[in-house]
């Protein structure tokens, strides 16, 4: 009866209903888990609508509000942990169409949430300038799911995540009966950054970019993996050399790169680079320090053209392997800097290649950690249970990434202000219901 209701306020062709359309825009990447696959395959929306402007969500929100209905927003569905799954049907609010670039200052680019990162990033780049950081998937991704339901990227090994004062300020809409818009700033925005839209619909935002770099793309390869994290910490930490990308990834992950493989040769590990073209001969002799050889390199004038070193990065890595290999997934984690091949070696010892290492180089809060996404052979829940404990034990802290619970995917997310937050923005909880976890849930 609601559906029929929204068409007449919206239009009925701006309420979509057909079965494929409802699948599609109510799933999102949530099949790199094969844990989550389990549980979020059924799931989907009543319907889906795609507003064109603010004014349309916000009728779309008081409908919502006064019948009671959940709102799910999604951005380009790009995310891993079923961030933009609905769990209680309702509607799907398909923000991509809210694609304005609004202005371009000097140092900020203001615009709205459906924006297509890739976009940004080119319009920016003909005007001299650029992003600070991006996902591996920012061709699609929009400027709200990022914000929403990312962390970092493209860019943290210098400028760090999303926290870290990468974004001037967030327009946000509240869901009540009579919505607000709220634009927010400093550290009121830690309330909104990566809550998985739960605390108000990301409608614009305002990021902070930079001067444009000719940036060069490498890859290094090397006969031991150990070396190759030697190098790649020696050069997270040498401010000599910009970079935008440090990425380091095992042997025999590089083998499901299907644009690489020409390029890479059979048991060497590798690490993908983007660094200031001016710092090239710096790069080779740091690379000869660690025995490193460059294997391949992309231009400046090929930068974002074409084949992109971004592309095997990040969860690309994980994406590549789980399309090219058998029953592969992945854990996010975080290893101790101080005693990093210490808990390699333990891991080795004690599960051989089922679990296969991959490092991403970042900061946060100005210091330079090898975060780490490695890919493991999933053979059931348990073991993949068995594992993280394993991890933990060994002094790895594990960010779950097969839970779509807010917070235990880690990022300390400030729980208890995000709740507070929900509470005054959504009294209803009307927004993306069931992902911030319960008392219960949180024992657990």
């Amino acid at each position: 009866m609601w559906i029929k209701q929204l068409m007449e306020l919206l239009g009925e062709e701006k309420v979509l209903i057909s079965e494929a359309v409802k699948e599609r825009l109510s799933k999102d990447y949530y099949w790199y888990s094969p844990v989550l696959y389990q549980q979020l395959k059924e799931k989907r929306a009543d319907c889906a609508v795609q507003p064109e402007s603010i004014d349309e969500v916000r009728k779309i929100v008081a409908f919502a509000v006064k019948n009671r209905i959940p709102i799910t927003v999604r951005g380009a569905g790009t995310g891993n942990y079923g961030q933009a799954i609905p769990l209680e049907g309702g509607i799907v609010l398909d923000v991509t169409k809210l694609d304005h670039i609004i202005e371009i200052r000097e140092a900020t680019a203001h615009v709205q949430a459906g924006v297509k990162l890739g976009v940004l990033e080119k319009n920016l780049r003909q005007q001299g300038k650029e992003l600070r950081i991006y996902p591996s998937t920012y061709m699609k991704a929009t400027v709200g799911g990022f914000l929403c339901g990312g962390s970092g990227g493209i860019g943290s090994i210098r400028w760090g995540n999303l926290w870290d004062g990468n974004i001037q300020s967030i327009t946000v809409m509240t869901i009540e009966e009579e919505p607000q818009l709220l634009t927010v700033s400093g550290e009121e925005m830690e309330t909104y950054i990566h809550n998985y839209g739960t605390t108000g619909i990301v409608v614009e935002a305002t990021l902070f970019i930079e001067p444009k770099t000719d940036w060069a793309q490498h890859i290094v390869s090397f006969d031991e993996f150990q070396k190759a994290v030697e190098f790649s910490d020696a050069l997270a930490h040498n401010e000599a050399i910009i970079k935008r990308l440090v990425s380091v990834c095992e042997w025999p992950i590089p083998s499901h790169f299907p644009g690489l493989k020409k390029f890479l040769q059979d048991g060497k590990s590798i690490v993908m680079l983007e660094i200031d073209e001016r710092a090239e001969e710096k790069l080779e002799q740091l690379a000869k320090e660690y025995h490193g050889e460059i294997t391949f390199k992309i231009p400046v004038e090929n930068y974002q053209k074409g084949l992109k070193l971004s592309d095997f990065t990040w969860n690309h890595a994980t994406l590549w392997a789980h399309k090219h290999g058998e029953n592969i997934t992945y854990l996010q984690a975080r290893f101790d800097k101080n005693r990093i091949f210490e808990q390699m070696n333990a891991i080795r010892m004690k599960y051989g290649f089922e679990v296969q290492f991959h490092f991403e180089f970042i900061k946060i809060k100005g210091e330079i950690t090898p975060a780490s996404l490695p890919v493991l052979i999933y053979q059931s829940e348990d073991r993949l249970n068995e594992i993280i404990t394993y991890f933990e034990s060994v002094g790895v802290q594990i960010n779950n990434p097969h839970t779509y619970l807010l917070g235990f995917g880690g990022y300390n997310l400030r729980m208890k202000e995000i709740e507070n937050m929900k509470k005054k923005n959504d009294p209803f909880n009307l927004l993306n219901p069931g992902k911030i976890p319960s008392n219960k849930e949180i024992v657990q």
